[in-house]
């Protein structure tokens, strides 16, 4: 089966799982493996499909049918100023609230502005008029297109009817040839979900709770910008499940969470004997590979969205979403959780001999340590880099303390002044963990007038002369070029830039001063200096001590 056959069959076929009953065609060349997908829903009973020559005529027809049905309704055209046809319709929709999902084909981006036929630009055509608008992209033969195609679907089906109906976009480019050629071959299964949509989504409506499957194998995981942590943990906890959190999730705390979930989700016999019946997720988690990894595997992954106009699924893994979730309380022993936290106790053990066997001061001991030292009530603002990964692998749970980070974007944008900001605004002591390229980023957001008030802010420095984290990607391979495009190093004196500013200054200088380098008040910095190979090579040794740890445990 070629590409554009392949895309076209699955996005039908997931908005006919989701319920759609209707869909209009205006015909057109580029749109064809839509209008054939169609067709065979037809001929199977599955679809009423309406042509129209028109595209025009053809998405008032859909207006009215999704108007008066009060459930989405496809329009589907080829490129070009036939998608044009379809913006007074949309804007229609828009203001009056009605439901549409508008399929248009496009030119594969090699065509555009090339002066190829029958090619605009078509990328957000309809604006503000569109609940949401995205573009499919060309379809490849490779594992993973299923799940993207269908929970994608899925999504545009839950937003054209919430938080508030109205149309939404999905603008799909096909490259030849455009019909089926006799292959059926795909790398992977085309079928979608036995039980209907990829992901089902539950409107918010009063008294509407989404009740999640009672089962003692259950985990909850937390991600940044979680809502409600304090509720769900609980819940939890009384469930007899293990809390999987990031540490800007702010769940880290209590007998129920782990530390070393990183390193238990990366061996495969812990893996395999650990499957959980359901994952709940509260917030966007994606710093540990191994973590979405357990999300792909679930059986049941259940997210909590309070925005159903933006929910998280970075692996498009989401069975259920839902704006308020109850998790069951259910009787039976509690040899699942007590497997899970045997299992996290010898990694974290193992990590901890590692990271103490070594005097000079290393990244990931200093996260560790910072977080373990920190006055109750006190405020930690790490980088989105390296930084927040060494918290999330080291860090042991604690109450009392509150974690925050840019992953929104994930960028060393202004993390300075984010930090001096949050700072201002917390009653207790403040630090920040920052790595030296995004400290340098930002060191205009030491610059505060006579007039301004000065936090009580801790800046600890990591110092590895550029871009640590490159050095634990592949690109550390490329032994050539690595320093000069991934590495990065710098020759600025981090001391001056501190007198520079008028801010006081002190230099970490072993791995047990921590405490030590972290008293005082006010605006202040701390430099910790680390070797990028040796830091390597240390969370390497961190990884093979806790794989070890797990599997002497379950041998």
């Amino acid at each position: 089966m070629n590409p554009a056959t392949a895309l076209a069959t699955v996005l039908v076929d997931e908005l006919l799982r989701c319920g759609m009953t209707d869909a209009v065609l205006a015909p057109g060349s580029r749109s064809a493996p839509l209008a054939l997908a169609l067709h065979a829903a037809e001929e199977a009973g599955r679809v009423r499909l309406h042509v129209r020559i028109d595209e025009r005529s053809a998405s008032f027809l859909g207006l009215g049918l999704a108007k008066r049905s009060g459930r989405p309704v496809a329009l589907v055209c080829t490129s070009g100023t036939a998608a044009a046809n379809f913006h007074p319709a949309v804007v229609e929709a828009h203001e009056s609230g009605v439901p549409l999902i508008v399929l248009t084909a496009d030119r594969p981006p090699e065509l555009r502005d090339t002066g190829a036929n029958q090619t605009i630009d078509q990328v957000k055509l309809y604006g503000t008029a569109a609940r949401w608008s995205t573009e499919v992209g060309v379809p490849e033969n490779r594992p993973g297109m299923v799940a993207y195609w269908r929970s994608l679907v899925s999504r545009a089906w839950g937003l054209a009817q919430a938080p508030v109906p109205g149309p939404v976009h999905l603008n799909a480019a096909f490259r030849e040839p455009l019909i089926p050629d006799g292959d059926e071959s795909w790398c992977e299964p085309l079928d979608g979900d036995a039980t209907g949509a990829w992901t089902k989504v539950r409107a918010a409506t009063p008294g509407s709770v989404l009740h999640v499957p009672p089962t003692r194998r259950g985990v909850l995981v937390v991600g940044d910008g979680a809502v409600n942590v304090k509720r769900y943990v609980a819940a939890a906890s009384m469930a007899g499940w293990p809390v999987l959190s990031e540490p800007n999730g702010n769940a880290r705390y209590g007998d129920h969470a782990l530390t070393s979930h990183h390193f238990l989700l990366g061996i495969p016999e812990f893996v395999e004997r650990h499957r959980p019946e359901v994952v709940v997720t509260l917030g966007k988690p994606g710093l540990s590979r191994p973590l979405l990894s357990l999300l792909r595997r679930a059986e049941e992954h259940i997210v909590l969205a309070p925005d159903l106009a933006h929910w998280p699924d970075p692996v498009r893994s989401a069975t259920q979403v839902a704006p308020e979730i109850e998790i069951p309380v259910v009787s039976g022993d509690d040899a699942w959780l007590k497997s899970w936290r045997s299992a996290d106790l010898a990694a974290a053990t193992a990590v901890d001999a590692v990271l103490d066997g070594v005097p000079e001061v290393s990244e990931p001991r200093l996260a560790r340590d910072l977080v373990a030292a920190m006055p109750g009530g006190s405020l930690l603002f790490t980088a989105a880099s390296m930084p927040i990964r060494d918290l999330d692998q080291v860090m042991r749970p604690r109450r009392g303390i509150r974690i925050m980070a840019s992953r929104g974007a994930s960028g060393i944008d202004g993390l300075v002044s984010t930090a001096i900001g949050a700072a201002l605004a917390h009653s207790g002591r403040s630090y920040a963990l920052l790595g030296d390229l995004a400290f340098l980023h930002d060191q205009n957001g030491l610059v505060i007038g006579p007039y301004d008030r000065r936090p009580d802010l801790a800046i600890v420095v990591v110092n590895n002369q550029g871009g640590g984290i490159f050095s634990l990607l592949p690109q550390a391979a490329l032994a050539g070029p690595f320093e000069r495009v991934f590495g990065t190093p710098h020759q600025v004196d981090l001391e001056g830039v501190a007198a520079a500013h008028g801010v006081p200054y002190r230099r970490l200088e072993a791995a047990a001063d921590v405490p030590k380098a972290m008293a005082g008040e006010g605006l202040r910095i701390v430099e910790a200096r680390t070797d990028r190979d040796a830091n390597a090579v240390l969370h390497a040794e961190m990884r093979k001590a806790a794989h070890a740890a797990v599997r002497e445990l379950f041998a």
